[in-house]
C-alpha cells in the first residue's frame, strides 16, 4: 500500500498540480515529497490523493490537492520567510519543506494570530471574508491567502500589505467548505 501512495502522489502532482500552472518546482516537489495520507483520518489514506476535499477533523478539510498548490503558487513563498497557517496542516508542511517558518494556529481562537509581521498567511478553509486581525498580522508586503465564498461561489484570494494599506486580488474560481464560524452572517431580513 506504501508504494501505491508513492505512486498516487506522484500522480496527483502530475494530473491535478502541474496541469493546472502551478509552475514552481519547489512547491512540486514538496507536494512529491510530503505523504499526504499522515494528514487523513485512520482509514482515509485512500483520499490523500483524489480531487477531493479531505475532512482532518471535525469540520475541518484539506484543500484538493488543485486548490493548496495553486494557492500556494499565488503567494509566491520564498525560503526564510516568516509564515502562519491556520488550518492548514498540509499546506504547513509543503512550506516548511520549502524552507519557511511556519507557525500553526489550528486549535483554539483562530481569528487573532499568535503575533504579527507574518511574510505570508495561508487558510485551507473558506471564509467570507478574512477577520481584520489576520490582516492586521501582515509584514510590509506580507501576503494572506485565503478562499472566500459567498453562498456556493468561491474563489482563491490574495491580500499584499504596502505602505498604502492592504490591496486583494481574485486569483482563481475554487471549491472549499467553510472554516466553522467563519461563515456568512445574515442578519433579520422581513
Amino acid at each position: 500500500m506504501v508504494a501505491d501512495l508513492a505512486a498516487a502522489r506522484i500522480n496527483m502532482v502530475e494530473s491535478q498540480v502541474r496541469t493546472n500552472d502551478v509552475t514552481d518546482v519547489r512547491i512540486q516537489d514538496a507536494m512529491r515529497a510530503i505523504p499526504r495520507e499522515q494528514f487523513t483520518p485512520p482509514g482515509k489514506a485512500y483520499l490523500a490523493y483524489a480531487d477531493v476535499e479531505v475532512e482532518y477533523a471535525p469540520g475541518r478539510f484539506l484543500l484538493r490537492p488543485r486548490d493548496v498548490s495553486k494557492l500556494l503558487h499565488a503567494l509566491r513563498p520564498e525560503p526564510g520567510e516568516r509564515a502562519l497557517a491556520i488550518a492548514a496542516p498540509y499546506a504547513a508542511a509543503v512550506l516548511e519543506h520549502i524552507g519557511l517558518k511556519v507557525e500553526r494556529l489550528d486549535e483554539g481562537d483562530l481569528i487573532t494570530p499568535p503575533g504579527g509581521d507574518y511574510d505570508l498567511i495561508v487558510c485551507e478553509g473558506a471564509v467570507a471574508a478574512p477577520p481584520q486581525p489576520w490582516l492586521e498580522a501582515l509584514a510590509l508586503n506580507g501576503r494572506l491567502g485565503v478562499i472566500e465564498r459567498d453562498g456556493r461561489l468561491a474563489r482563491a484570494v490574495v491580500y499584499v500589505r504596502t505602505e498604502e494599506g492592504v490591496g486583494s486580488r481574485p486569483v482563481f474560481d475554487a471549491a472549499a467548505a467553510f472554516l466553522p464560524g467563519f461563515e456568512p452572517k445574515h442578519g433579520f431580513a422581513f
